[in-house]
């Protein structure tokens, strides 16, 4: 009986944080948009812009989403990703901006890395992308937990007229209340799950019943192990000499640049599975499966200060 009350407890817990999260992320999404001229959501296909996105149906139905959505397309995607994405907007009935890197490349205004990694090219396509389509308030999917940076950035967070960010010259975010103001040029960046962790996040796509690219879940694929990381042959990411290609039961934490995202060894084929593995892991998805972020100690906050998301 005793254990019964304990496991009866723990789910009650759970069920209560999940109804918190989600209700702050709705407060989030609703007070932003309403002092927003043109909003838009960063949407790539991962599991958390799918999450924001989900969360911002709910907060304005029966109505359409009243927000257009952008994807920095690095041109190295996973193309299960991007499947996934088109199918989504299209169910939706939403509009979709491609800021494509490639582009970039292709007329010179960007070079590409020695290493071949396109993450951090994103920056220039994304703030060109943000005035030229003239939008002023830009949700996206951070969350706290996943690096030290995005730890020390609040809610509502304010870019200046170049679209950087300054740690030191951030705003109070007493009681709940937001303040999105900001000057003609500017623009503020608005992160409706940053009080989540990786496992509420999980959680509730298991509540809510949310749809995933199947790389999120284990299935067999061809792999080479380079730095460490388990990575998957693509255009983007030649196969070396010293490359040895196996076939093993993977699956994604995260689902970015197929150039700079390994795989994890994992037989986690469904929601629960991943809840329970990810409720045993001690370290971040983009810890465990980011290249980029292991350039330097201070690799994302660096990129963030330039205006990356």
């Amino acid at each position: 009986m005793r254990d019964s009350q304990v496991s009866i407890e723990t789910v009650d817990t759970q069920v209560d944080t999940l109804r918190a999260l989600e209700a702050e992320a709705i407060h989030i999404i609703r007070e932003a948009v309403a002092t927003a001229r043109k909003p838009v959501i960063l949407f790539s296909g991962g599991k958390d812009s799918v999450v924001v996105l989900h969360l911002a149906t709910k907060a304005f139905w029966p109505a359409r989403v009243p927000v257009e959505l952008l994807h920095v397309d690095t041109g190295h995607n996973f193309d299960e990703v991007l499947d996934y994405r088109d199918a989504t907007v299209s169910r939706l009935g939403l509009r979709l901006q491609v800021a494509s890197v490639q582009d970039y490349i292709d007329d010179g205004r960007l070079r590409e890395r020695p290493d071949g990694t396109r993450n951090p090219l994103q920056t220039v396509p994304l703030l060109d992308a943000i005035a030229g389509h003239q939008y002023d308030v830009v949700f996206g999917g951070a969350r706290r937990d996943e690096e030290k940076a995005r730890a020390k950035e609040r809610v509502v967070s304010l870019r200046d007229e170049f679209g950087q960010w300054d740690p030191r010259n951030q705003r109070p975010e007493l009681w709940n209340l937001y303040n999105t103001r900001h000057l003609p040029g500017q623009h503020v960046r608005v992160f409706p799950l940053s009080n989540w962790t990786e496992l509420d996040v999980w959680r509730y796509i298991e509540r809510e019943g949310i749809e995933l690219p199947s790389l999120y879940y284990a299935h067999e694929r061809s792999v080479f192990l380079r730095d460490g990381m388990w990575l998957t042959p693509h255009p983007a990411v030649p196969v070396g000499p010293a490359d040895a290609v196996v076939t093993k039961t993977v699956r994604y934490r995260t689902v970015g640049d197929a150039s700079c995202t390994g795989a994890v060894e994992s037989e986690a084929a469904t929601v629960a599975d991943v809840i329970a593995e990810v409720a045993a892991t001690r370290i971040t998805e983009r810890g465990a499966t980011r290249a980029d972020d292991r350039l330097s100690e201070a690799a994302m906050e660096d990129r963030k200060k330039e205006g990356y998301f």
